[in-house]
């Protein structure tokens, strides 16, 4: 398959095409086999590999930042071509340093991540001490969100207990029952603009994450509203945790000084240029990834006894999320996204190699996705609206209420009436 089919917006991939044209079969492969798998020395940490990463983000990042500072110097050393030239060279440039920096510090992001999970160090204090300033950067709560992403590690894919995208129910939109529902109900909740539906990608995309860590957005409906990531008393935290989320608003309030001291010591415009909009598409990157991981029309969700760990691990799909760059900057967070989520415990530089090996064992029931990434992103947010109150295996329904996949051994849902 050409890569730059990829780049198309309006690619399809064949791997979800063929997926979605056939029936799920719930995977019988067990957590052993895929284990014995695994080769042994790829669970390995190196401390000092680990840390290399890191040094080399930072480096990125730096060296980004520090290209920036000459975009607006030299503009101004282009004056004898013209406003035109000055303005298409001018914005042409921070465009780069924006897209660039903005997909460096997602990597910083994971790597975080890697942290939190333990794995970027063989000591412990060391995967806290990057994890904690990482994060705190990005005014990401490092100890109250490395908490609730554990518990979506144990409880991917489960209705009642997963943390992150879960999906809404007929019953939480007051839909009508199949039996009773009508074209005419799906069209006043769904029917919208495409312009609309853009502004609502975009604001999921830029402050998605802070959304989540404020208020629970797109998190688990068995916590109470207005549920969030900063308080030592929030309901995702036990008493003994509570300590360690001060610790990560002590970070985020530390970021904060920094960042108004940088505006106080240059101007907001300049903080703007350099941080806030970088920041922004970090942001983007971080819940595209994440979203995509787990938000799909061709992956069920399970509940009650349908629902175990390598169930809910492989309803995961593995993305080329900007290719090579992807790869480079990203540490094969999207591209081996299913290897993480079975054995988490598995530095990231050893996902490639990992990702063959349960690729044998897993077989059809291995999930990737070839699709354009915005064309998915998209696909994602437009089909997968909510899914049913019943069933042990559910998928999500679309504008029209109805499935565009269904169990193996099931019969389709009945279309709605006119």
């Amino acid at each position: 398959m050409s890569t730059l089919k990829q780049y198309n917006p309006f690619y399809d991939g064949p791997e979800y095409k063929a997926r979605i044209r056939k029936d799920y079969h719930i995977p019988e492969v067990t957590l052993k086999q895929i284990h014995e798998a695994i080769p042994k020395d790829a669970y390995e940490k190196n401390t000092l590999k680990g840390l290399s990463y890191v040094a080399r983000d930072i480096f990125f990042a730096f060296l980004f930042y520090k290209m920036a500072t000459y975009i607006d110097p030299f503009v101004a050393s282009l004056a004898p071509y013209g406003g035109y030239t000055q303005t298409g060279v001018k914005w042409t440039l921070w465009a780069t340093y924006w897209h660039l920096a903005g997909v460096a510090w997602a990597g910083m992001w994971t790597l975080g991540h890697e942290a939190g999970h333990g794995v970027l160090a063989n000591e412990s204090w060391i995967n806290h001490t990057v994890g904690f300033t990482l994060h705190s950067f990005l005014f990401v709560p490092y100890y109250a969100w490395r908490h609730s992403h554990h518990l979506h590690h144990k409880s991917t894919g489960s209705v009642e207990r997963d943390e992150n995208f879960v999906p809404s129910t007929r019953s939480d939109l007051k839909l009508r029952d199949v039996q009773t529902v009508t074209k005419q109900d799906y069209r006043e909740m769904f029917e919208e603009t495409p312009l609309f539906t853009l502004v609502r990608i975009l604001f999921m995309q830029a402050v998605g994450m802070q959304a989540y860590f404020a208020y629970n957005a797109l998190g688990s409906p068995m916590y109470p509203a207005w549920t969030n990531h900063y308080s030592p008393n929030s309901a995702l935290f036990k008493k003994e945790q509570r300590w360690q989320i001060v610790l990560s608003d002590i970070g985020l309030f530390a970021m904060g000084i920094v960042v108004t001291y940088w505006i106080r010591l240059t101007s907001l415009g300049t903080v703007v240029k350099y941080y806030t909009i970088p920041y922004l598409l970090a942001n983007h990157w971080i819940v595209m990834l994440t979203y995509l991981h787990h938000t799909d029309p061709t992956m069920p969700h399970f509940r009650k006894d349908a629902w175990t760990f390598v169930r809910g691990a492989i309803t995961t799909i593995d993305r080329p999320l900007l290719g090579p760059l992807g790869r480079f900057f990203l540490h094969n967070v999207s591209h081996d996204h299913v290897a993480h989520h079975l054995a988490s415990s598995i530095p990231h530089y050893n996902g490639e190699r990992v990702t063959e090996a349960i690729k044998k064992v897993l077989g059809d029931d291995y999930n990737y996705d070839s699709s354009n990434t915005f064309r998915a992103l998209y696909r994602s947010f437009s089909e997968c609206l909510f899914v049913e109150d019943t069933g042990d295996v559910v998928f999500y329904n679309d504008k029209s209420g109805l499935p565009q996949r269904k169990l193996e051994g099931t019969e389709w849902p009945p279309a709605p009436r006119d």
